[in-house]
């Protein structure tokens, strides 16, 4: 299947995704208050296979395995020169989910910060998390799990995802709770995931029309929805709350280029109005053809390599393909793909489209 047939598959999967339905709150909106907290903490990995830091390049870890030592009542000799293979240090992140209480397990990714080869085997040490606050939230340990591989001999190596970073199921333990929540005062407040006015005024009707005239916008992200006092009765609301319908805005025209990668992709608003579109394509090819010269007999003269560059420019004739106006998604794509341009080339004809007026849509460049 070539680019363009599954270019086409896509544009029509996307179309009969964006038929007008109703999503559910949950999908729409989140409670203020509710949220995640990042935590991020300094370690070491330790029983490491020769794998580690190189120490005289990393000058933390040495002195990070020292403080360990000294913690636990070993003295280290100062002058030493410590050549640590095994040990390898890391940042280990996690996030706190909203409503954590001690003593509940995290999943921690455990990445290398030093020039270590590969965390394979390895275990990290007791090591604190902490939020942004510098309070500590939780404390993780465990043997790292890594799911790629490698493997090196006689100077040729070979590796599968990456090495340098892996995760410890259930590796943190909780050791304080966020406080917050959404138990304190008469009101909850919902928030937008996309700003929308007419989202917004949707949900506002929604919830008025289910429960009464509790919810009011605030603009066009916030709604404000006041909630029963009893903390039983509010969760069992908001359990009801985030089940309503609601019908969201329709989204506005917009196509998304990668030019790094010439992946385009385009939602059910865009629409073409009617254009003329040539498009060329210039090739460029350079051939290199090495010789030698060999001198005759008794001439004197020494053997000697040539190069040879044969340069050809070809210029292929556009045909000049004329787009009808384009109501749908179907109908863009079908009429994109009779320019017989290849992903690449239709970044700059989408470009080119967009300043001549007939792309009505919003051209967005990642």
């Amino acid at each position: 299947m070539n680019i363009f047939k599954r270019f086409a598959l896509c544009a029509m999967l996307l179309l009969a995704a964006g038929v007008a339905r109703a999503d559910k709150v949950r999908d729409l909106a989140s409670i203020a208050g509710v949220r995640p907290n990042q935590l991020v903490g300094y370690g070491l990995v330790v029983g490491l296979d020769g794998s580690g830091d190189q120490t005289t390049q990393t000058p933390f870890t040495v002195q990070s395995v020292i403080n360990m030592l000294n913690n636990l009542g070993v003295q280290v000799p100062t002058g030493g020169n410590l050549q640590l293979k095994n040990v390898a240090a890391v940042t280990v992140t996690t996030n706190l989910p909203a409503f954590s209480r001690p003593g509940q397990p995290l999943d921690v990714t455990v990445s290398s910060i030093g020039n270590a080869k590969s965390l394979r085997g390895g275990t990290l040490v007791l090591t604190p998390l902490k939020g942004v606050d510098g309070q500590i939230y939780a404390m993780a340990q465990g043997n790292v799990v890594v799911a790629g591989a490698g493997a090196s001999a006689g100077g040729s190596s070979t590796q599968i995802n990456q090495l340098a970073t892996g995760r410890i199921p259930d590796g943190a333990t909780v050791e304080r709770s966020v406080p917050g929540g959404v138990g304190q005062g008469d009101f909850v407040q919902l928030e937008l995931l996309r700003t929308d006015f007419t989202t917004a005024s949707n949900m506002v009707n929604a919830i008025n029309n289910q429960f009464g005239p509790i919810a009011s916008a605030q603009d066009g992200r916030v709604i404000q929805v006041r909630a029963p006092e009893d903390a039983n009765q509010r969760v069992a609301f908001l359990s009801r709350l985030e089940g309503l319908d609601v019908t969201p805005a329709d989204v506005a025209a917009k196509v998304i280029i990668n030019a790094r990668t010439g992946s385009i992709v385009m939602n059910q608003a865009v629409q073409v109005d009617p254009c003329a579109v040539a498009h060329g394509n210039l090739t460029v090819t350079i051939a290199a053809m090495n010789t030698v010269v060999q001198p005759q007999a008794l001439a004197g003269g020494r053997t000697a390599r040539v190069q040879n560059a044969d340069i050809q420019i070809e210029a292929d004739k556009g045909n000049i393909v004329r787009l009808p106006k384009a109501s749908n998604l179907r109908d863009v794509v079908r009429a994109l793909n009779a320019v017989g341009a290849t992903p690449q080339d239709l970044l700059a004809i989408l470009q080119a489209m967009k300043a001549a007026g007939s792309l009505k849509a919003d051209l967005e460049v990642i």
